[in-house]
């Protein structure tokens, strides 16, 4: 594995989550500090989203033991395209400390991006830290590390030209003191190779992230964006107008619904529909148990007409403080790909 300098000149492509995986990447929720009681629901819940997304694409899912293999193997009834990789690592969250997977003259290569917890929240991160060029290494893509700290969830795009984040996570003291907004937007330019960059605000009651935008507004298409009412705001419409000019075309926009709020030991967790996983054969929503659920299924099926969509149940996994697209990392598809075999499987 090779590490370049992280100033890239060539045009890159940062795919839309739409566009066909080659896997998608987890890693097992071992944490008992994340998870305490809810740690074996947890497990059983994230193993059904396997076998969904399974269907479709390979699951590679990082394990610390020959252990956590197993429950892996037993829970998803040993699918053959569920595979385990001997990748240690602190917490689960693999959409943050994975890599980002772009396409460089139409060769694949990882950024990963300075984790530090999300500002320093949960020591002792030093295992995930390492974990996304680990990653890389394993499917034999070069690695650039970039600059600036911040994590996957901050980070959406069309595939195309815009990427959406936020201020309040990008330029947090907690993760990049100093940096200004220029500062950012030339890192993630080189980095990803997109020039139209959308700044939006907006925090979940509950969220350890300071406002993840995977938890806020997503892309469904290269000019739709799906986002709760709630981020309706004249600050929002009118980045969304900025936006809209400077990548030359309107952007539109449909309300998602926002589920109920939910409590654990009378603190607030940052459920939302959001926070939804696109796969090669289907759609994993989070579903929190009320009628938002039904509503918001029926919202992503229009705007994914060829995929299923799958309702998860993650009243339990939010107790981490996080739902299936913090849990996930996708793998662009590329020719000549090898993916790694199980480091578990009994041949």
């Amino acid at each position: 594995m090779t590490r370049t300098d992280t100033r890239v000149s060539v045009s890159r492509i940062f795919p839309a989550e739409w566009a066909p995986h080659a896997a998608s990447w987890f890693t097992w929720p071992a944490n008992p500090d994340t998870w305490t009681d809810a740690l074996d629901a947890t497990r059983q819940a994230l193993a059904k989203a396997f076998l969904a997304i399974a269907e479709g694409e390979v699951v590679l899912v990082n394990v610390a033991s020959a252990e956590e293999a197993e429950q892996v193997h037993r829970l998803t009834d040993h699918h053959p395209d569920v595979r385990c990789l001997h990748l240690p690592s602190n917490d689960c969250w693999c959409r943050d400390h994975g890599p980002t997977f772009v396409f460089e003259a139409g060769r694949p290569r990882a950024v990963t991006w300075n984790y530090n917890a999300w500002g320093g929240k949960y020591p002792p991160y030093d295992l995930d830290a390492k974990l996304g060029a680990r990653m890389a290494e394993r499917v034999g893509v070069p690695v650039d590390t970039a600059e600036i700290t911040c994590e996957g969830g901050a980070l959406e795009t069309n595939g195309r030209d815009i990427l959406l984040t936020t201020a309040s996570c990008i330029l947090n003291p907690n993760r990049n003191p100093g940096l200004s907004r220029v500062g950012a937007e030339l890192e993630f330019k080189a980095q990803l190779g997109l020039e139209c960059i959308g700044w939006f605000e907006g925090e979940l009651d509950g969220d350890d992230t300071d406002g993840h935008i995977d938890n806020l507004i997503r892309f469904t298409a290269e000019d739709r964006i799906l986002m709760p009412e709630s981020l309706d705001t004249a600050e929002n419409q009118a980045e969304f107008g900025r936006l809209s000019a400077e990548c030359g075309r309107p952007l539109t926009w449909e309300a998602l619904p926002e589920p109920e709020p939910l409590l654990h030991e009378g603190q607030p967790l940052p459920c939302s529909h959001m926070n939804f996983y696109i796969t090669n054969a289907c759609v994993i929503l989070p579903a929190y148990g009320g009628a938002s659920d039904a509503q918001a299924a029926r919202v992503l099926k229009r705007h994914f007409p060829g995929r299923t969509i799958v309702p998860l149940d993650c009243r339990h996994i939010i107790r981490g403080l996080g739902a299936i697209h913090c849990l996930s990392q996708q793998v662009p598809a590329w020719d000549r790909i090898r993916l790694p075999e199980d480091d578990f499987r009994a041949s």
